[in-house]
C-alpha cells in the first residue's frame, strides 16, 4: 500500500457532514481493480462463507472506486467493474485505496416526509431502512463514466415504480462520507402527500421482480431510533430535517 493511498482522504470534510459539491466526474477503466487483483482468492473464500448465511446473495459486478478526489467541491473518480463479492471482503475492511461510493436520491412528498424504503431479509442489508438507492453497476456507465443521475433514476423506478421524472429536484448535489462510503445525495420533492406516495410503492411492491424492498416508511424526524436505519442516513436526516429543506 502506498503512501498516497494511505492518506486518499486528506481535505474531505470530517466524517458524517453533509456538504454542497460542484461537480462529479467519475471515470470507469476496463481491467481490474487493484484491490481484486491482491485479494482474489480472499474474496473467493469470504463470499463461499456468505452465501452459506445467505443463498440468495447475487454475485453481481458493480462500479468499484480505486480513487477519489475532493478539490473546490469536485468529486473526481477512478473506478473499474468489479465482482459483487469482492466488495463485500472489502466492505469488512475497509482498506485504503478503494472506496464504495453510491447515489442516493432523497425523494420527499409534498407534506415534507422523506419516504425510504426498508431491505428484504434476502438482500445483502437486510431489514435496513434508506432511500432507495443502489450501487452503481455496468448499466450505469455512459461513454466511460459513471451516470450519477441515471442511476438515481432507475434504482427508484426499480425499487419503488417512482420516476423520478414526476418529481422537482432541490438545489444541486451533496455529499457525505463515512468510513470510506461517499455518498451523493440530492432531494427530489414529489406532487402526493406521504400517504399517497407510501399507497402507490406498496401497490408497486406487489407486482416488482425484484422483491428485495419488504416495507416503505415516511420519515418526519431525524430521530435516530425510529427505525433500524442503515448508518448512512443518520447524517441525512440531521441535515435534512434540521436545514427544513
Amino acid at each position: 500500500m502506498t503512501l498516497s493511498e494511505q492518506n486518499d482522504m486528506a481535505g474531505w470534510p470530517p466524517q458524517s457532514t453533509v456538504f454542497p459539491i460542484s461537480s462529479i466526474d467519475l471515470t470507469v477503466f476496463p481491467g481490474e481493480h487493484p484491490f481484486h487483483m491482491r485479494e482474489q482468492e480472499a474474496a473467493r473464500e469470504n463470499w463461499a462463507r456468505e452465501i452459506a448465511a445467505n443463498p440468495s446473495l447475487y454475485d453481481g459486478r458493480m462500479i468499484f472506486q480505486h480513487r477519489l478526489s475532493l478539490t473546490g467541491g469536485a468529486v473526481k473518480g477512478e473506478a473499474y467493474v468489479t465482482p459483487f463479492s469482492t466488495f463485500l471482503l472489502w466492505r469488512k475492511q475497509r482498506q485504503p485505496g478503494a472506496f464504495h461510493l453510491f447515489a442516493f436520491p432523497v425523494i420527499v412528498s409534498s407534506d415534507g416526509a422523506i419516504i425510504a424504503i426498508r431491505m428484504a431479509a434476502h438482500t445483502a442489508n437486510p431489514g435496513q431502512v434508506y432511500c432507495a438507492s443502489g450501487s452503481m453497476d455496468e448499466n450505469d456507465i455512459v461513454d466511460g463514466h459513471a451516470d450519477v443521475e441515471g442511476n438515481m433514476r432507475r434504482e427508484v423506478l426499480e425499487e419503488t415504480g417512482l420516476d423520478l421524472r414526476d418529481a422537482t429536484p432541490v438545489s444541486g448535489y451533496h455529499a457525505m462520507h463515512i468510513r470510506r462510503s461517499i455518498t451523493l445525495l440530492r432531494v427530489f420533492r414529489f406532487p402526493w402527500t406521504a400517504e399517497e406516495m407510501l399507497r402507490r410503492i406498496e401497490a408497486h411492491m406487489l407486482v416488482s421482480e425484484e422483491h428485495e424492498v419488504d416495507g416503505v416508511v415516511a420519515i418526519r424526524s431525524a430521530d435516530p431510533t425510529a427505525h433500524p436505519y442503515n448508518i448512512a442516513m443518520l447524517p441525512i436526516l440531521a441535515w435534512f430535517f434540521d436545514s427544513d429543506k
